[in-house]
């Protein structure tokens, strides 16, 4: 072999590394690339539920069963008498305190729960005057058991109708109560006298008439809520 085809040969040689040496580093290049280029996976996270909104139970929403069953019955209205004791009304704050007196005469004992319905009427066969009594939540619901001739008692609130405009107010003198035992149907009549609101007032200006929970014992005279 001749000097010059040996270099030849020897360049061929070099020239055929350099480019298998290229090809590597540009195969190199390409996968970084795409490695870095490919969004990273993360595991899923569930979005947390947002927190309950739920509002606390209110009076008129107040339940009217007692946690657990007495052994006797409920007091049907038959076999109960009303009344609100004249001149013992206690006044506070623009408003007017009244007891108003449930007397088991059935003959047998019963038990009562929760809030009357109580609003002011006309007459016994008439119509409703205003708006029925709100529920007040300031004495808690418990069951009251009346033996024959015991007494229970509410205490009604009365707000002085000139706490309101007239033209809000509207009012009049009404002559009765209507009230609806607790958990009945059927109606007892008081005759008691009042000046009150003939209409539904704006929420924004509270109730005129508002009644609590039941409570043992016949009401005391100037008692509040």
């Amino acid at each position: 072999m001749t000097s010059s085809a040996h270099v030849a040969r020897r360049a061929g040689a070099a020239a055929m590394l350099l480019s298998t040496a290229a090809l590597a580093a540009a195969c190199g290049s390409a996968n970084g690339n795409s490695a870095a280029s490919s969004p990273s996976t993360t595991p899923a996270t569930s979005a947390q539920p947002a927190a309950s909104s739920a509002a606390p139970a209110t009076a008129s929403t107040a339940p009217q069963t007692p946690p657990s069953s007495p052994s006797v019955p409920a007091c049907a209205p038959a076999g109960l008498t009303a009344a609100v004791p004249t001149g013992t009304g206690g006044a506070a704050a623009g408003s007017t305190y009244y007891p108003l007196n449930l007397t088991n005469h059935s003959g047998k004992s019963c038990y009562l729960y929760g809030y009357p319905g109580v609003s002011f009427v006309t007459s016994p066969s008439g119509s409703q005057v205003g708006a029925a009594a709100s529920r007040n939540p300031a004495v808690a619901p418990a069951t009251v058991v009346l033996a024959p001739g015991q007494t229970a008692h509410v205490t009604v609130q009365v707000v002085d109708a000139m706490n309101y405009s007239t033209s809000a107010c509207k009012p009049v003198t009404a002559h009765w109560l209507k009230i609806y035992p607790p958990g009945q149907f059927g109606a007892l009549y008081v005759k008691f006298t009042a000046t009150t609101c003939s209409v539904t007032l704006p929420a924004k200006l509270g109730s005129p008439l508002s009644v609590d929970a039941v409570k043992g014992g016949a009401g005391k005279p100037g008692g509040g809520l």
